[in-house]
């Protein structure tokens, strides 16, 4: 009995329990809410890099506070004072935000309304909220890992993946051009385009945002930004005649841009994980990618659609992922290279009907390789192909005669594990990167290691606590 006082107590409290939690839910988070719509939609023309309308969205108080036009953008609590409600309501089917996209849905409409109502309240976690920009580029006290390096087609620079940037390295090592700040915390992927004029960059922030950046060289530039999907992309690829550019995802589908607008124009689900690298045919009418489900993947660029796989389906013939492709030059032949260690070189298109256990396409291994293969490339002219490998902690760097599928030459080390590789346009220089912050560089002749220098700039402890 004397139970009984206590279960009345609650529940007369029950009711008022349940409707605080309903009222809980009604509240519009900015950080899990409003944010991946403005990341979504807006952020590709209003961040650090790239200021439209002179508004930056990445930075709450500057959201709040407008652009070019002199209005409050945001009036907590008052929705009809806020002018970005104003910009982004359609009017016969047509919004001013964001430009040149459809309007947002009405759902992400109220979602925002809601949360200017309720008082616009800023509940990001320090550890996301922006930090850098072309005027406070990342500060480095130790060399960060490479992921990513690519020599312009006329060899005398090299982009270089760092910490929310690339860096522009002259190729010899004997300066630091520029520093290409953006959005993505990872840089997975660069590669100019094949003029040089322009670089194209894949990467993101884990788990938040993939990202698809377009660079002028000349100026340094953001020309474009585009948000995909929820995670990392990588495997930025140009297509020969440059007007389109590739990328694989981290929710498994490959996608297509034009590279002037940065509209996307093909879009695949066909890879049922990762899908890693991207490289199109010689006439670019296709595109190839490959992934961690063990699989290379052939498309018909104008229709989107999945072709072939390109590797043999059987169970068990394929072991590990595959991390990378190159395609030989004038050629639809692709080199790949993944977890089991073995470069191979396969056909698209093939030329009988599949049958069950074959592995048709192939045209031939290579010898196997220390560990898991993270890079391949050809020589210009088709004859070599070189594959970067690394197996605890220690990196490899192979050549390959292509016709005979003998190793020529193992790169001279030690080296720190190897991550990725790129050839210079005169086939004489190799630039490889990776675990320990350091472009390392190589004759590919002789297979002597030529120089090597620190891919960023690193500050000193004392300095960079003041």
């Amino acid at each position: 009995m004397r139970f009984f006082p206590i279960l009345l107590v609650a529940l007369a409290m029950a009711p008022s329990i349940v409707w605080a939690e309903e009222n809980a839910s009604d509240q519009i988070s900015f950080y899990h809410d409003v944010r991946p719509i403005i990341q979504a939609s807006c952020q590709g023309c209003h961040q650090p890099a790239k200021r439209g309308g002179d508004y930056l969205m990445t930075d709450y108080q500057a959201l709040l506070s407008g652009g070019e036009s002199g209005e409050k953008a945001i009036v907590p609590g008052d929705p009809d004072s806020s002018y970005l409600i104003e910009l982004i309501t359609p009017a016969e089917g047509k919004a001013e935000m964001p430009k040149g996209k459809a309007p947002l849905s009405e759902a992400d409409r109220k979602t925002i309304l809601d949360w200017i109502k309720q008082g616009a309240k800023d509940d990001t976690p320090e550890s996301a909220q922006t930090k850098y920009d072309a005027d406070h580029p990342p500060t480095y006290v130790r060399p960060p890992v490479l992921t990513c390096v690519a020599f312009s087609p006329d060899g005398n620079t090299l982009a270089v993946s760092g910490y929310h940037e690339v860096l522009l390295q002259k190729s010899d090592g004997s300066g630091l051009i520029g520093r290409l700040v953006g959005m993505s915390e990872r840089i997975e992927s660069v590669a100019f385009s094949p003029d040089g004029k322009q670089l194209a960059v894949a990467g993101g922030s884990p788990g938040r945002l993939g990202e698809l950046q377009m660079w002028n060289v000349a100026d340094r530039k953001l020309i474009y930004s585009v948000p995909v999907s929820y995670d990392d992309v990588y495997g930025v690829s140009w297509s020969p005649d440059g007007k389109l550019v590739a990328i694989g995802c981290g929710d498994n589908s490959v996608r297509g841009y034009d590279a002037q607008t940065g509209k996307q124009v093909f879009f695949n689900g066909a890879h049922e994980d990762w899908a890693l690298d991207t490289v199109f045919s010689k006439d670019g009418s296709h595109l190839v990618s490959v992934g961690r489900d063990m699989t290379v993947k052939l498309y018909k660029v104008d229709t989107q659609r999945f072709i072939d796989n390109v590797t043999s389906i059987t169970p068990g013939a394929l072991k590990g992922g595959i991390n990378a492709v190159a395609r030989k030059p004038g050629e639809d032949q692709v080199l790949i290279g993944g977890a089991d260690g073995v470069p191979k070189i396969y056909r698209l298109f093939r030329e009988k009907a599949r049958k069950i256990g074959d592995d048709f396409n192939k045209i031939k291994d290579f010898p196997p390789m220390p560990g898991r293969i993270y890079d391949v490339a050809f020589t210009s002219d088709g004859k070599k192909a070189i594959a970067g490998s690394s197996l605890d902690g220690e990196g490899f760097i192979q050549v390959f005669d292509v016709e005979s599928g003998k190793k020529l030459l193992d790169l001279e080390g030690p080296l720190r594990a190897i991550y990725n590789i790129s050839l210079s346009p005169d086939n004489k220089r190799l630039a490889s990167v990776g675990f320990d912050g350091e472009v390392i560089l190589h004759d590919l002749e002789t297979g002597k290691k030529t120089g090597s220098f620190g891919a960023v700039p690193i500050a000193s402890q004392t300095a960079s606590t003041k």
